[in-house]
């Protein structure tokens, strides 16, 4: 089960279409959706997740912890809004384009 936990005011507006896009990601990798949970942060959140977990003090647009059984996916994946923000400005894309290429990139680079 894919979930949404917002530490700011972001939030998505369309959590069902998102959902059933990533969990069509997973399957077309041929693994199985356990419990990924999403948590969309501003940049000093995410700075403290690395330094407490990670012992790095820069800044991260993502940070994923991994928990995943066998082929079954399971995890935490921290997002930075500011950063995505920063990034598709950087990149001359949309916020949600880049919101989406990190949101994949959780599931895809950490698990598959």
């Amino acid at each position: 089960m894919i979930s949404f936990n917002y530490e700011t005011e972001f939030q998505l507006d369309n959590e069902n279409q998102i959902i059933e896009w990533l969990s069509r990601v997973i399957l077309s990798e041929k693994k199985k959706e356990g419990d990924i949970n999403y948590i969309f942060c501003d940049d000093e959140y995410l700075v403290e997740i690395n330094q407490q977990y990670l012992n790095h003090d820069t800044l991260t647009d993502i940070i994923s912890f991994d928990y995943s059984v066998g082929n079954e996916l399971h995890g935490d994946i921290f997002i930075s809004i500011e950063r995505v923000k920063e990034n598709a400005v950087d990149f001359n894309v949309s916020f949600d384009e880049e919101l989406k290429r990190v949101m994949v990139h959780g599931v895809l680079h950490y698990w598959v």
